[in-house]
């Protein structure tokens, strides 16, 4: 397992770069991560990191529709906030794995 420092934290990741305790999150470390990533969150942003951190949290899977049906934020919106990948860089802002539904 290998890790990564961001806001001064040493936070465990996979070979990806996704976290794999995501208990280490902050929103520090998200801001971090989303600079890396050429993301500047907002507070709608971060409703959409914690929408997905509930999510994940409650072992449910997760998924553009099920962003689309969140009332957090429509599709469209989603793509925008996230550019080219937006499950993908949701999720690494978010601090929780990569879904399966992501190649």
């Amino acid at each position: 397992m290998a890790t990564k420092t961001y806001a001064g934290v040493a936070v465990d990741v996979n070979e990806e770069g996704y976290f794999t305790n995501p208990s280490q999150w902050t929103k520090d470390i998200a801001m971090e991560i989303a600079k890396e990533e050429g993301v500047e969150l907002t507070d709608k942003h971060f409703e959409v990191l914690e929408y997905l951190r509930n999510k994940f949290n409650s072992g449910d899977a997760l998924s553009i529709r099920g962003i689309n049906k969140s009332g957090v934020v429509d599709v469209k919106t989603f793509y925008q906030m996230f550019p080219g990948a937006p499950m993908k860089k949701a999720t690494k802002i978010a601090g929780i794995p990569k879904p399966a539904s992501c190649v």
